[in-house]
């Protein structure tokens, strides 16, 4: 009965709110403790009784009474910080404060007018009776003292950490807590691993949640590429002004990588427990992604005349940035990748038990930190690669990848895994580790095929390209570009792999493919180059390929007779018309799937989504380096080379997502595929198919043979050392960050936390601004 007496008077409270034409004092206690002393809400009570319409008539309406609701709300939590909440009581008002706070800010950060509320100094509010508050921060911004007070509580003894004193008066003071004793879980920096305590788990992720809304401001704000904006929320809290930066970030980074979802081994045990670490463990991985956005710059402020000078200065160190990018310890390392590893391969893990084991769903999340992890720090990048490890993070990955193909809700969540693998392929360690023969076999909707986790990703590659929607068509640059960059290394491709690498030319080379468009011709040029890599510096183990490329000869051929007249132009695109998708209707001698696979599917219809702004193209996402003869990596300089835009088409290569409109941007032209024409690199393979085909068709005649294997006995034993060009120097095109690339990811990750924040539902219906939330 209690409950509902609480929600009833808490209700009340919200309606004399809403009802109230004339300002309410901020010392009338007795009004403004209805709304935290007295009750005992959840936070879905909170969604549920506050309805947003009463929020925004607030707001509009006695915009006095909002700010002291917020005021209040934050001197709550600012006591509660300093006392440590030791009765039952102060710990139930500091969660009603927390939130309220959840439920009213994103419609303070919606109202442009509001925005730089929580910034300003609240004079004279509330100061009775409080004159301790009126010394330390009467000079403090409302945002610094609430994500100070934040920062208290996430290390307050018996409310969310342990308490370590144990007496008759064991009330630890909160101001000489040293919280790096406090660090919430073993792993980094931190050996003991305090035993669980879920209330200590629920009150985190309360917090936690609230953290999240006020770093939220970011939603609110539409795409820039002004890099030197930052959010101010997160700016503060990353600064050295928290002195819990240090264990806040241990705890966050330990509680993830320490998380084993499986639930001790024993199956169906998370349908008895409900798991309330792995709702903490989700608010920490999406605390960490946010936190590490930036590493300083100058934060937003409304600019005041004061605050002028400051503006050309960059803004503090994050901490957070800072800390992650000191992480060097072996074991340190180990720790961190096991565990995003372990997680990551969870969705993947059969049973014979359907539904046994737990799957977590923020697969994303965790995608986004492994990349700020690799990009922050290249001493985890290179342990990753140093070990076939990295191999525990490439199957998932695929995984992923092959699975969401179909599916246009899940655009970035393709983009975020192609991304991990172009910064990985940039590594030569990572080529070299693909040669590991690929034994695990997840069930995956792909042919079965025996051998390496090269042949892994082409297969996977070519399923992505020829079966996945039409919005990945700006990734099949950087499928090709991962391809290119570990072909060098590639010492025995399967025959499945390289039929559908032969396959891809095939498709992209037909004529009415190449004129459709005024940058496709640049995925022949990628598998052309990938063919001579392998061809000059993996000849001996590649039979395979060999075979393939002479029983194709013909594609070859076809690609340096390409007709560039006016007629042969026109007549191949009216081809196009006829067919418009043959990449995807091509023979490729489809097999079947693996055992247990399921095939890729759509989004189910009224899936919701978020925008993404475009990515930049390969040319502005990598640079090449050309690999010398000591192994070591030398940068290019930028030229107009065959395979890079010109730069009057780049705006143009923007467009491809809508290929259909394209044509009335551009022709082609005679001249036009002449220029790229004259450059496709063919010297090596003609070269190859002139010496090995008279060789092979002069056995088969001799011998009678039909037989694949006689023919790849000899290929296997053939050499064409000598008779080869000299061979090239070997290009990877390296990824390099961009103004474009962060904001891609901002609004990328910004997105994921929309959309999983859906109990409760933080942001839903409200203005936001940095992308558009669309129902499929």
């Amino acid at each position: 009965m209690g409950t509902t007496d609480s929600k009833l008077n808490f209700r009340k409270a919200v309606i004399q709110l809403t009802t109230k034409t004339q300002p309410v004092e901020a010392t009338d206690d007795a009004f403004w403790d209805q709304f935290w002393a007295d009750t005992t809400t959840t936070v879905q009570d909170v969604f549920a009784l506050v309805p947003a319409a009463e929020i925004r008539a607030v707001r509009e309406e006695s915009p006095s009474n909002l700010a002291t609701l917020c005021y209040k709300a934050v001197e709550r939590l600012v006591q509660g910080a300093e006392s440590g909440c030791p009765t039952e009581r102060e710990k139930q008002v500091i969660l009603n404060c927390t939130r309220i706070l959840t439920r009213i800010l994103p419609y303070i950060f919606e109202d442009q007018d509001w925005r730089g509320f929580f910034w300003s100094t609240v004079p004279g509010a509330g100061r009775a009776g409080t004159d301790d508050l009126d010394d330390d921060d009467g000079a403090r911004p409302l945002a610094e003292s609430l994500l100070l007070a934040i920062a208290d509580l996430l290390f307050c003894p018996d409310f969310t950490v342990h308490s370590h004193k144990r007496g008759p008066d064991s009330v630890e003071n909160m101001q000489s807590i040293d919280s790096c004793e406090y660090i919430w879980e073993a792993g980094v920096g931190f050996a003991q691993s305090p035993p669980l305590n879920y209330i200590h788990d629920l009150n985190r992720t309360e917090l936690l949640r609230l953290l999240l809304t006020c770093f939220s401001e970011a939603m609110y704000l539409p795409p820039s590429t002004d890099n030197s904006v930052l959010n101010p929320w997160v700016t503060f809290f990353c600064s050295t002004e928290n002195r819990h930066a240090l264990p806040l970030f241990t705890s966050l980074l330990n509680v993830v990588c320490a998380y084993d979802p499986v639930g001790y081994g024993i199956p169906y045990n998370h349908l008895l427990f409900s798991d309330y670490r792995e709702q903490l463990v989700e608010q920490a991985v999406q605390i960490l992604i946010v936190t590490l956005e930036h590493d300083g710059g100058v934060p937003y402020r409304p600019p005041s005349p004061s605050s002028m000078e400051e503006q050309e200065t960059t803004g503090p160190e994050n901490l957070f940035v800072n800390y992650l990018s000191r992480i060097h310890r072996e074991e340190d390392f180990d720790f961190v990748l096991k565990g995003v590893a372990r997680l990551l391969t969870n969705p993947l893990t059969q049973t014979y038990l359907p539904n046994s084991t737990k799957k977590i769903q923020f697969h994303q999340e965790l995608l986004v930190l492994f990349w700020k992890l690799c990009d922050f720090n290249k001493k985890f990048l290179f342990f990753v690669l140093k070990s076939s490890d990295v191999l525990d993070i490439l199957v998932p990955i695929l995984y992923y990848l092959n699975d969401a193909r179909a599916d246009q809700s899940r655009v970035g969540l393709m983009h975020i895994g192609v991304f991990i693998l172009l910064l990985l392929s940039g590594e030569r360690n990572f080529g070299v580790r693909l040669n590991k023969p690929y034994s695990i076999h997840v069930p995956m909707d792909i042919p079965v095929f025996t051998g390496t986790h090269a042949d892994l990703l082409i297969v996977v590659f070519h399923k992505i390209i020829t079966t996945g929607h039409q919005r990945l068509q700006p990734l099949f640059d950087c499928l090709l570009t991962i391809v290119v960059n570990v072909s060098p290394y590639l010492k025995s491709l399967s025959m499945v792999a390289a039929n559908k690498l032969l396959h891809l030319l095939e498709a992209f080379s037909t004529s009415w493919y190449l004129f459709s468009a005024a940058q496709n011709h640049h995925l022949v040029f990628f598998l052309l180059e990938a063919f001579n890599n392998i061809i000059q510096y993996q000849f001996d183990g590649n039979c395979n390929l060999v075979y393939a490329i002479i029983r194709k000869r013909n594609v070859f051929h076809q690609l340096a007779n390409l007709p560039s007249d006016s007629a042969s132009i026109q007549k191949a695109l009216q081809r196009k018309r006829k067919s418009p998708d043959v990449i995807s209707r091509t023979s490729s001698q489809e097999t079947v799937s693996m055992e247990g696979s399921h095939p890729a599917v759509p989004a189910e219809p009224g899936t919701l989504k978020t925008s993404l702004i475009a990515m930049p193209g390969i040319d502005k996402l990598t640079e090449k380096s050309q690999v010398s003869e000591d192994g070591t990596m030398v940068s290019v300089p930028k030229t107009d080379s065959p395979d890079t835009v010109p730069s009057d088409q780049t705006e143009m290569e923007r467009r491809r997502l809508s290929s259909a409109s394209s044509t009335s941007f551009w022709a082609p032209t005679p001249e036009w595929v002449l220029s790229w024409k004259c450059k496709l690199p063919l010297q090596t393979i003609m070269r190859l198919l002139q010496v090995l085909v008279p060789q092979v068709e002069k056995i088969c005649i001799d011998k009678g043979l039909t037989d694949e294997s006689e023919i790849l006995k000899f290929l296997q034993h053939g050499t064409l050392v000598g008779l080869l060009p000299v061979p090239h120097p070997i290009l990877i095109r390296k990824y390099q960050a961009n103004a474009g690339t962060a904001m891609w990811f901002r609004t990328y990750m910004w997105g994921v936390v929309y959309l999983r924040n859906v109990d409760p539902p933080i942001w839903y219906d409200t203005d936001v601004r940095l992308f558009e939330i669309q129902r499929m």
